[in-house]
């Protein structure tokens, strides 16, 4: 068992972690969630030791092993395959030995300690996880220094897996897999043997291998069992039990101190004014925690193009005269198109996606752009190109600079940025905050295609859930390339698979695809004959169009409730300021009563308008999952 007892820790004098307490079992799979910022890493490096706490401490069984991915793996001379086997360091130190050891018994020994560890199926099982996670058998014998950061980062986590310690703590594991990295990360998962405590934005991920959800929040630890799902199911219905206790209460305090303060000074009521206000004192008060404030994600309607947006027939295309990456496209993409790009990394998924942002041209073939197409291009390593020295209004203004300051706060305002963060410093973002600046930047010409690479890297859950959303809103086509399953599940309505140089429609769904990857299943992919859609695809986009049109008036419903809570609670604020007033009565009673009775008017409307949201969300939330 890991035990996590009552740390806190302050960092610049503020409490990130205050009393954090939990006793998770030995052997099972975990998921850590809360909010960015909430103290996450703070956590992992208070259990990994790299921080001391101001208080409390962590112990877990003296036996056990305690692992976690290094930053990366080094560049140097050593093939990725020795330096996943290097990881197991009593192997190595073994193995060394071994060679030099002259005493027969001692000799014996080492090989018995081997063979007790497996050491001689290290290679095969080393060689199995690198595959997995995306690596050739080619690239497994490539020197590490070849390699890029994010590609050293996937060798750090192969290592880190082939040693399999009893406690391991994955640190959002899934930002450098693409999806067939993912969906074989899940599958290990699944099937390991010793404790994991990881920390994912990936909510596939924390429902498929995880078994328990750990919570962090203002600082306290909370333990759920199930997935994620099952999590924000519990959450909820104890906070809407927690908030109808929290309002009897209130109701029932106010009762009890209108009485004290009528009676406190009647010498016939003073000894039940001093009873009911010992009650008062005694009385449990449950403190519900306001909700957590996620910032929105709004796309700008697409601007308005006649099928088809772009036509290829027998195109290729690639980077270096003569060597093309892709062959043989032959596709017809429309204004209603929702489609997915699968295939593991270096196989062409973002060559294809340049080809149609028009950041690449095509070596043969023909490639036929609509005369008002209109492209949104967001790639995954754009982010870290910004400028860290300006501001997003100055972000915005320097591509765009015929926009207005009016316009450029609209746009910034649709992702998420408030006064405040529209005027930080880039630098001073956040990698969540600097990916909706890319995003806003991606839609500022009202794109009619959008082309989303990766886009949820940096992403929390809540703010992925937002995503999800705008794009189904969306009235343009997409065409996206993510990890994400629930993205892509939720989003495409046609997945197209990039493997050996040629891109063709894939037929099935992502369950069927996960099987492809993990049992060799040889599901056909479906042969493109012409540049026009055959009417089954044609008869699909209209029905999934159908269904993102139906759904519009039902989140309008729901922004519409929103913004009448919004604005009752201000009228309410400001109502509640007046009544503050202790000689709002005396000066003026028919004032006073006035007032009283608007805030007596805008809490009804208020209550009315709650119930009008509920039920608005749970009908679009209902749309959702039938779509």
């Amino acid at each position: 068992m890991l035990a996590i007892d009552n740390i806190v820790v302050r960092i610049a004098g503020r409490e990130i972690l205050s009393g954090a307490t939990a006793n998770l079992p030995a052997g099972r799979r975990i998921g850590l969630v809360g909010r960015n910022g909430a103290g996450k890493s703070t956590l992992f490096n208070v259990i990994l030791g790299r921080l001391h706490p101001d208080d409390g401490d962590v112990s877990w069984p003296s036996a056990w092993k305690v692992g976690a991915v290094a930053q990366e793996a080094p560049g140097t001379d050593t093939s990725l395959l020795d330096t996943v086997l290097e990881a197991d360091t009593e192997r190595t130190t073994l193995l060394a030995e071994a060679e030099h050891e002259t005493d027969g018994h001692k000799l014996g020994d080492i090989y018995h300690r081997l063979e007790a560890i497996d050491a001689y199926t290290a290679p095969s099982r080393a060689a199995e996880i690198l595959a997995g996670l995306g690596f050739s058998a080619e690239d497994q014998l490539r020197p590490c220094k070849e390699f890029s950061g994010g590609w050293r980062m996937r060798v750090a986590l192969a290592a880190i897996l082939f040693t399999a310690p009893d406690l391991l703590l994955l640190d959002e594991p899934t930002n450098y897999l693409d999806l067939e990295g993912v969906l074989w990360l899940e599958n290990f998962i699944q099937k390991y043997r010793g404790t994991i405590l990881i920390v994912s934005h990936d909510r596939d991920l924390l429902n498929t291998g995880c078994e328990f959800i750990l919570h962090l929040e203002r600082g306290k630890l909370k333990l759920y069992t199930g997935g994620y799902d099952t999590f924000v199911a519990t959450r909820a219905a104890a906070r809407a039990n927690d908030m109808a206790f929290a309002k009897k209460q209130e109701a029932a305090r106010a009762h009890m101190q209108k009485f004290v303060d009528r009676f406190k000074a009647s010498a016939a009521k003073a000894a039940q004014a001093q009873s009911r206000m010992k009650m008062l004192a005694k009385m449990a008060s449950v403190e519900v925690p306001p909700d957590e404030f996620v910032a929105p994600i709004r796309i700008p309607t697409a601007t308005e193009a006649s099928p088809p947006l772009i036509t290829m027939d027998r195109a290729s295309v690639g980077y270096e005269a003569g060597k093309p990456i892709l062959t043989g496209l032959s596709f017809r993409f429309d204004p209603q198109d929702r489609i997915a790009l699968l295939g593991k990394n270096g196989n062409g998924k973002s060559t294809m996606a340049k080809l149609l942002a028009g950041k690449l041209s095509v070596m043969g073939g023909e490639y036929t752009p609509a005369r008002k197409l209109v492209v949104g291009y967001f790639a995954q390593h754009q982010a870290e190109e910004l400028d860290t020295r300006i501001t997003p209004i100055q972000t915005l203004q320097y591509f765009r600079p015929k926009l207005t300051v009016e316009q450029v706060r609209t746009q910034l305002g649709g992702f998420g940025f408030g006064a405040d963060k529209s005027q930080t410093s880039v630098g001073k973002l956040s990698g969540g905050e600097r990916a909706r600046l890319m995003l806003a930047l991606t839609t500022l010409d009202k794109p009619n295609l959008l082309i989303l690479d990766e886009p949820t890297n940096h992403l929390d859950i809540d703010a992925r859930n937002e995503l999800l959303t705008a794009l189904n809103d969306f009235d343009g086509a997409v065409i996206l390339v993510s990890h994400d399953r629930r993205l892509v599940e939720a989003t495409a309505d046609t997945l197209l698979l990039v493997s050996d140089g040629h891109v063709k429609p894939f037929d099935g769904d992502l369950d069927d695809y996960r099987k492809f990857l993990l049992t060799g299943d040889n599901r056909p992919t479906r042969k493109v004959e012409a540049a026009s859609p055959a009417p089954k695809k044609d008869e699909q986009r209209k029905a999934n169009a159908g269904k993102r049109h139906n759904l519009k008036p039902l989140k309008d419903k729901v922004d519409a409730a929103e913004s009448q809570i919004a604005s009752l609670n201000i009228d309410i604020a400001k109502l509640d300021k007046a009544l503050s007033d202790p000689l709002l009565f005396t000066r003026d009673p028919a004032k006073g009563s006035a007032v009283s009775k608007k805030r007596a008017d805008a809490q009804r409307k208020l209550e009315a308008a709650e119930k009008l949201w509920v039920a608005a969300q749970e009908e679009y939330d209902a749309a959702m999952s039938d779509a």
